[in-house]
This record gives C-alpha cells, sequence and structure tokens, in this order.
C-alpha cells in the first residue's frame, strides 16, 4: 500500500533527479567531457595504398563560460596529440547563445585554434552562426565574415566553394569546401523571406580536375542528398547530435530531415556522410547523451 509518506518521499526523489540531471547537462557534460569518436571506412574506389587520418573539430560555439579560448586551446592541443594527416574545421566558431556572461572575439577564438597542426594542413570552412552573426555580412553578403578573416589572420585557410589538391605517400585527392547552405538570414532589415545559402555543390566540385577522390567539407548534413557518388565522403556537423540524446534518439535535430543525419556515419547507396556531435552548445548550454567530442575519420 502506498503511503502518503512513501508518496512525498518518491516525489522527492524524483525532483531531485531532476535536479541533479539539470545540473548535470548545464555544467557537466557540455564543460567537463570530452570524447574521441573515430570512424573507420572505406569508400568505393578508394585508392588502394593510401591510409588517411582526419581529425575533425565542428561547432565549437565560442563564449564564456562554456566555451573559452582556454578550452579550446585546451581542445586543440588534444586534436594535435590525434596523429592525424590534417585537420579540419567544420564551422560554427561564433557562439549562437544569448545565455552567456560574456563573448569570445572572433580575434581571441582564432588565436586559441592557431596552434593546430598537422602534415597536410589545418582546413576550415564556415558555419550558419558565423555568417547570422555578421550583421555587416548580413547586408552585404559579397565580403568576408570576420570568423573568416579571423582564421585567415592566423594562417588557416578558409574554403568558401573551394577545392585544393593534396597528396600523402604518392596519392592525389582532394578537399572540397562549400559555402554555408543557410548562411543569409531572412528578414526585413534583409529584404528577405527565407534564408538563403551561398553555398554552390555543383561549382565547387567542378573545380576537381582528375579522378582522384574527394572529401567534402559541409557544415549542415542536409546538403548529402545531393552529393554526387563522385565524392568519398562528406564531413558535416551543425547537429550537435541533437545536443539532447536519448538510446540514439534526438527529440530535436536542426536539420529538414530530422534523425535521418543527426549524428554519425551514415551510408546511403554506397555514399558516406559522417556527423560530427560537435564542442559548443547552440541556443541553450544543454548536453546530454551527446557529449563534446572531436571526430577522427580513418579512410583506407
Amino acid at each position: 500500500m502506498i503511503t502518503r509518506r512513501g508518496l512525498l518521499k518518491a516525489f522527492g526523489g524524483f525532483i531531485a533527479a531532476g535536479f541533479a540531471s539539470s545540473a548535470y547537462a548545464v555544467g557537466v557534460e557540455p564543460m567537463l567531457r570530452l570524447r574521441t569518436t573515430t570512424y573507420r571506412l572505406t569508400p568505393p574506389g578508394w585508392p588502394e595504398g593510401l591510409r588517411l587520418r582526419i581529425a575533425a573539430l565542428a561547432d565549437v560555439h565560442a563564449c564564456k563560460p562554456w566555451m573559452t579560448a582556454s578550452r579550446i586551446k585546451a581542445i586543440c592541443k588534444r586534436a594535435n596529440a590525434l596523429d592525424a594527416d590534417l585537420i579540419v574545421l567544420l564551422g560554427d566558431y561564433a557562439s549562437g547563445m544569448n545565455l552567456v556572461t560574456d563573448y569570445v572575439h572572433s580575434s581571441e577564438w582564432a588565436e586559441a585554434m592557431s596552434g593546430l597542426s598537422a602534415p597536410l594542413g589545418v582546413h576550415a570552412i564556415l558555419g550558419n552562426h558565423d555568417y547570422w552573426e555578421d550583421l555587416t555580412f548580413q547586408r552585404n553578403p559579397v565580403i568576408e565574415t570576420f570568423g573568416e578573416k579571423a582564421l585567415k589572420a592566423v594562417g588557416i585557410p578558409v574554403y568558401v566553394n573551394q577545392a585544393v589538391r593534396l597528396e600523402k605517400d604518392g596519392h592525389v585527392f582532394w578537399l572540397a569546401g562549400l559555402g554555408d547552405q543557410l548562411a543569409l538570414r531572412p528578414g526585413t532589415a534583409f529584404g528577405r523571406r527565407s534564408f538563403v545559402g551561398v553555398h554552390d555543390l555543383p561549382g565547387t566540385l567542378a573545380q576537381v580536375t582528375d579522378d582522384a577522390p574527394v572529401i567534402l567539407l559541409a557544415h549542415e548534413p542536409d546538403i548529402f542528398p545531393d552529393v554526387p557518388d563522385r565524392v568519398a565522403v562528406t564531413l558535416s556537423g551543425h547537429t550537435h547530435g541533437g545536443q539532447v540524446r536519448l538510446l540514439g534518439y534526438s527529440p530535436v535535430v536542426p536539420s529538414q530531415y530530422g534523425n535521418r543525419y543527426a549524428y554519425g556515419h551514415v551510408v546511403e547507396g554506397g555514399r558516406h556522410l559522417c556527423v560530427s556531435g560537435g564542442l559548443g552548445c547552440s541556443i541553450a548550454p544543454v548536453r546530454f547523451g551527446s557529449p563534446p567530442e572531436i571526430m577522427v575519420v580513418e579512410l583506407g
């Protein structure tokens, strides 16, 4: 028989568990946990003998107190220790949250990332928040964003619909970086009724001049259904794994495809997509079941 006292104790335990879960989701998982997640794959037609290890950092969302310059520097130090052939940055360096005590200036987070190093270089694309938070760019989208300028100032190239030819152990491959698919915000101040992307997938791939494999960097994974078989693997961020993830399911995912591309290694029709859970937080400083991560992709 359930007594009043027993019911109150159960209710109190439920409330305590709720507070503990909330404290963990706000103060522990997003700030104190960091994991490395590795995917190993050999895409169709991948050159025999080419072994490539890529470390990917996505969705830093620099801000205080959640993602300070010192924390970014520590994450980059850990990425350097992963013995990757190249390091890619998948966008969203700007905050993306109003619930912050202070912002980290682009010069600060870029400087914190300047210590990244890999034999085949460090390569970056931009994310939607890097465009959204630059109101000057929103009004004049032909200029460089402050994020792009900051990264270039510390020697990190930024790809906006560009492809570069790289080589390892006598094998050639291409790294292609897309402009963001949601770059331009809607609003009467900007004269736009909906989001407008600055991405150009056909134009980017047209720069590939041989049959060597292509690695595509695209901040939002929603581009994946349009990616041709010509691309060996697409690397994306943006979703944060939903930030809250329970038993492999995220209740809210910033994607028109829901959980289809929310997180992890996705294979469709022989084409490969790897979506990072990211490092920081957007909208709210909460992570539960989706801890910050450095994504490693081993090819070949």
